[in-house]
């Protein structure tokens, strides 16, 4: 009678063992795992998260260890950290400030789960965005926003700081200091050259990481050594890799040739070692690029893909695509040989893209998607930039690494996000297929943790129903 107390005593004992009391938002069995900093896959993965966070990750099952009403079997599906799209803009004044906030879900449906809002006229909106995503208000990808951009004097674009002296400028950036801005930007259609350089150093001086456009007259290796951190858009590259680059830009300073006159000529002059050297010098002072080629190609093609059939017209509202229209009227008006000469430009672009990962450059995926910029989708288009990282020489693991590694370095987030282990945001796409193969595979979305909720594949459809619906109430 005692062995069978004793026996029994023991199963109890045991069960209790066993029965978890720890809870979970979420727990995760059966995946398999990209460590994107490797390219190592890790096979029969388990993850519980809680409050954002991973909080565990093992090789066996969890299911027993956590209390949590969101069990998710994986079924052998590829998971990766989020995608970040470093290049956004959310703008276009007050009267679409309701079709700017009903993008923000469409990033989610694609995989997105970060995005740097890089400047535009909607910036005490997204600053609220930011907060209300923060704290679980609002459906929509982590931001980070750089607020207003610096530039000069009647700038050409909507919502700028507009500086013309020292005193101006140091005001300016105090302005951002109470904005609580995430980085600073700073662009050149009115800036002074000397403004300009004053401005990144003063930048920094306060501890901000800055980005921005480059003044034609200074090249990049003037702003690099300045301190800029990152060079928003491949163009300046192309410049860079010119032969004759001091030529041309004494003679566009000068006014003897046009910014667009001179585009041909520098296309002209790409010289692979120029190029390099002036990329090492990039690496040296960590100043990254964000190349944003899918719009360029979109422009340079427009001849031969309108978009008129696009299925993601659907998702915009009118006020939206309405700002699309000054790209095309002014890509329509060119002639065949400029035709020809941005079709070779793109080309001769994106074919840069290896010299830089050669050299060392950080290369950090951003779109441009926003106002103004035709048909560069929220969401779609970061895939489509990473197809043409691919296409045009990256492997498939740097083109991911740099959605999901470069941005977090950029930003200094590195403790936060970056890889799926414990103590990491558990921000976290399902993939039916392995990017490592084939970079396009990241279109083969299944599923999305962002802030601790979990989308399967219908909900991330029925964002993408809503946006639709959204845009039908317009009407």
């Amino acid at each position: 009678m005692q062995n069978i107390l004793l026996f029994s005593t023991c199963l109890l004992l045991t069960a209790c063992a066993t029965e978890p009391t720890e809870h979970a938002d979420i727990v995760i069995a059966n995946a398999t795992i990209i460590d994107v900093t490797t390219g190592q896959l890790s096979v029969e993965q388990s993850l519980a998260i809680r409050d954002g966070v991973i909080i565990k990750r093992a090789n066996n099952s969890l299911k027993n260890n956590y209390i949590t009403d969101n069990y998710i079997d994986a079924n052998d599906q590829f998971l990766m950290p989020g995608l970040w799209d470093m290049h956004v803009h959310l703008g276009g004044g007050e009267a679409l400030i309701a079709e700017n906030k009903a993008l923000l879900p469409l990033y989610l449906a694609y995989g997105i789960t970060t995005v740097r809002d890089a400047a535009a006229d909607l910036s005490e909106s997204v600053l609220s965005w930011r907060e209300q995503i923060n704290n679980n208000q609002l459906v929509g990808p982590t931001i980070y926003t750089s607020g207003p951009k610096l530039e000069g004097k009647d700038s050409i674009w909507p919502g700028d700081l507009e500086v013309e002296t020292v005193e101006e400028m140091n005001a300016a950036i105090d302005t951002l200091d109470a904005m609580n801005v995430d980085f600073v930007k700073i662009t050149d259609s009115a800036l002074t050259p000397e403004l300009y350089l004053k401005a990144v150093k003063e930048v920094k001086k306060r501890g901000y990481q800055i980005s921005g456009h480059i003044p034609f007259s200074l090249s990049v290796t003037d702003v690099s050594n300045a301190g800029l951190d990152a060079i928003e858009h491949m163009t300046y590259l192309l410049k860079a890799a010119a032969i004759n680059e001091p030529e041309i830009s004494a003679k566009v300073a000068s006014g003897e040739l046009s910014y667009r006159s001179a585009l041909p000529i520098i296309t002209a002059n790409i010289d692979n070692q120029t190029a390099l050297n002036k990329y090492a010098v990039l690496a040296q002072n960590n100043t990254a690029v964000v190349p944003t080629l899918i719009g360029g190609q979109i422009t340079a093609y427009i001849d031969e893909d309108n978009h008129q059939d696009d299925e993601f017209l659907n998702y915009l509202g009118k006020g939206l695509k309405a700002t699309y229209q000054w790209r095309v009227d002014r890509a329509n008006k060119d002639t065949q040989d400029q035709i020809k000469q941005r079709k070779e430009r793109f080309v001769k672009t994106a074919q840069l893209l290896p010299l830089a990962q050669q050299a060392g450059v950080s290369i950090i995926a951003g779109t441009d998607a926003g106002f103004l910029n035709s048909y560069i989708y929220p969401g779609l288009s970061l895939h489509q930039e990473l197809a043409i990282f691919s296409d045009y020489g990256l492997t498939p693991l740097q083109t991911l690494q740099s959605a999901t590694l470069a941005g977090p370095q950029f930003l200094g987030k590195t403790a936060q996000f970056g890889e799926l282990t414990e103590g990491k945001t558990a921000d976290i796409i399902f993939l039916t297929d392995n990017p490592l193969i084939d970079v396009r595979n990241t279109q083969k979305l299944t599923g999305v943790i962002s802030h601790s909720r979990y989308y399967n594949q219908a909900a991330l459809e029925q964002l993408k129903v809503d946006a639709k619906q959204f845009v039908s109430s317009q009407q």
